[in-house]
């Protein structure tokens, strides 16, 4: 991968990298078993159903389209959303700090990119005060597009004039750090506030 010698922007992704997301944090509670578990997270609530919501379907919707699917599941699906707000173990705060210093660096433009559902993301808005600190944030949820689709990254970039030549996005999600690539736009794969620390000295970024 080639990067500019220079960054001016800089987006973030948020759950993974500022927010630390789990939905085992809510079913270690409801199954004994880790490997039943692991099984109705893969096969049932699985990542694509949970993409839809955040692409703009509504909760209420999801919900009944897999409790009429997997009936015999229906407590366990219902505490999906039901339970929500107990997957969020709180921020990941050494990704905060790296933040917070390029913010008050006052060296780089700061937005963030999200795969979130519009009817979650007012609950994150209060319950995480950095993020109000973006200059912007896109939603997938509002715009009801979702990563890794191109047309999500040219909406950011084209929104609030962004040159994707001289930015930088983080994710942890290597499909859409893929996607980032493939429209242009630098990217790095987050795999630990540490790693990403490094990464960000040693392109001068903090």
């Amino acid at each position: 991968m080639n990067y500019p010698t220079q960054f001016d922007t800089i987006i973030f992704d948020l759950g993974g990298v500022l927010v630390d997301w789990n939905p085992r944090y809510v079913y270690r509670q409801i199954f004994s078993d880790e490997a039943e578990m692991e099984r109705f997270l893969q096969e049932v609530t699985t990542n694509h159903w949970n993409e839809q919501q955040d692409a703009g379907r509504t909760l209420a919707e999801a919900t009944e389209i897999l409790v009429a699917e997997h009936p015999h599941f229906e407590t366990e699906i219902r505490a999906y959303y039901g339970r929500w707000t107990e997957m969020l173990a709180g921020a990941i705060e050494d990704t905060v700090a790296i933040l917070d210093e390029i913010i008050k660096s006052g060296r780089h433009r700061v937005y963030a990119l999200t795969n979130w559902s519009n009817e979650t993301w007012p609950y994150a808005l209060e319950y995480f005060p950095f993020m109000r600190w973006f200059e912007g944030v896109l939603v997938s949820g509002d715009e009801k597009l979702i990563k890794p689709d191109p047309a999500i990254y040219e909406l950011i970039l084209s929104r609030y004039n962004i040159d994707r030549s001289t930015a930088l996005f983080i994710d942890d999600n290597l499909k859409n750090i893929h996607g980032s690539w493939a429209v242009g736009l630098p990217a790095v794969h987050f795999e630990s506030p540490g790693q990403l620390r490094q990464f960000l000295a040693e392109k001068g970024v903090l």
